[in-house]
């Protein structure tokens, strides 16, 4: 398969989960402003899930361009503790679990340097 099918066919999936995580967003109840408030933390997590997916594309199309310049670093470590704790968390308090999820999706926020670098330095 050439690589620009797969990079097409990984959009394409991305935007299906895009379009469903929108799907699965439900109205509040009620006319006041206090309506959504319980609904807080559903949104926050919609927030995050979007967040997550858009850092995912981004450092994907990153990664396809320059693999190489990515090796053992520590956010690539840190990164599945951070997803594994909040999972663990989420049963007993979900607002620390959103919040491990939030430290993650900031640690990916800005593609890698190094990646940038090597897409500096590398012939056009």
């Amino acid at each position: 398969m050439h690589e620009n099918r797969l990079e097409a066919f990984s959009d394409g999936v991305l935007a299906i989960i895009i379009t469903i995580m929108v799907l699965e967003m439900k109205v509040p109840h009620g006319e006041t402003l206090a309506a959504p408030v319980p609904m807080a933390p559903v949104y926050l997590s919609h927030v995050l899930s979007f967040i997550h997916v858009g850092i995912y594309w981004n450092n994907r199309h990153h990664m396809r361009q320059l693999a190489g310049a990515v090796g053992g670093d520590w956010k690539g470590k840190i990164s599945p503790v951070i997803h594994i704790a909040g999972i663990l968390v989420s049963y007993r308090a979900a607002w620390i679990a959103q919040l491990l999820y939030a430290i993650a999706a900031l640690l990916w926020l800005v593609p890698d340097r190094r990646i940038e670098r090597v897409l500096d330095e590398a012939p056009h």
